[in-house]
């Protein structure tokens, strides 16, 4: 068994491999060595070109460029999943969730230079079809954009990311694996591991507990990525303004990619709507202290 930890995308990562057995004991594992160095390469390398493509905090990412210029851009070869993911989610939630919402978190305050200060009232985000379409061509998907558009995909792109690197390590031999980065976390192979669900109002409290075997649990929390008195970044795209209401949610689901989408949904959703089209696990936590969740939990709410 070995494990690595690390700092990427501005979040901490804890990664366990077993070559050959079951994950004993969970993220807490005493791993007893490092990830081979080469893999723990692959990994950086496969980190920093997802990060290059879809980080709108760098000046050199594909998004950036696309916020800069109008144009047809190809897109990378594993945008179709993330970008599916956000066309499925547009119906259940009447729009609320859109990458398109990146200028809207700009102006809030939440843009590359990190500035945290508002800047004029938020605008709402622009409907897919006026802002860009997405074409299939033989070379793969091409985004056109008739004027610059700036993506933010940190709805559900952090989650995709787990799974990418989670891929990249069973292509490359490990055969139980744990990909957490920061709260998004997916397992491979039969062992479950118990995950506590941290209290965004006390994090040295949880509010639960759940089991997750062979597949996804996301989180997100306004306590995360806040800056200001009712600022975070949970966007509602068709009025460009944070949500309230719901300030913790976690999904369970077969990827992390499905998890993260969801977990952020509901905050904008319910999640029935959710259920109609997605097989998943839910928990929510309300302002007011209200905690509900799915009746198939894999686990316990401390109500």
């Amino acid at each position: 068994m070995a494990a690595s930890r690390f700092d990427a995308i501005g979040v901490p990562w804890h990664i366990i491999v077993d070559g050959g057995g079951a994950v004993e004991g969970g993220l807490d594992a005493d791993a007893g060595a490092e990830l081979r160095a080469d893999d723990l390469a692959a990994v950086h390398a496969r980190i920093d070109q997802f990060d290059r493509d879809w980080s709108r905090f760098r000046d050199d990412s594909l998004v950036s460029r696309m916020a800069r210029e109008a144009g047809t851009w190809p897109l990378p070869e594993d945008a179709a999943p993330l970008l599916d993911l956000y066309r499925e989610l547009h119906d259940p939630t009447d729009g609320r969730l859109s990458p398109l919402a990146g200028a809207a978190l700009e102006q809030l305050g939440y843009d590359a230079a990190y500035r945290l200060e508002p800047r004029g009232v938020p605008r709402a985000a622009p409907r897919w079809g006026d802002a860009l379409s997405l074409r299939e061509t033989a070379a793969g998907l091409e985004l056109e954009c008739p004027a610059p558009v700036l993506l933010d995909v940190g709805a559900a792109g952090k989650g995709y990311l787990v799974d990418l690197v989670g891929e990249l390590l069973r292509a490359r031999g490990a055969i139980e694996t744990i990909v957490d980065a920061s709260g998004d976390l997916r397992a491979w192979g039969g062992r479950g591991i118990r995950v506590a669900l941290e209290n965004p109002a006390n994090p040295a409290k949880a509010v639960g507990v759940v089991e997750v075997r062979g597949e996804a649990l996301c989180g997100s929390a306004t306590n995360r990525r806040a800056w200001g008195d009712g600022l975070h970044h949970i966007v509602d795209a068709t009025t460009g303004r944070p949500v309230g209401g719901v300030i913790a949610a976690w999904a369970i689901a077969e990827t992390a990619l499905l998890a993260d989408g969801l977990a952020t949904a509901l905050f904008l959703t319910e999640p029935a709507r959710l259920a109609e089209r997605f097989a998943f696990q839910w928990v929510r936590l309300f302002d007011d202290g209200r905690l509900e969740g799915s009746p198939d939990l894999s686990g316990e709410l401390f109500a």
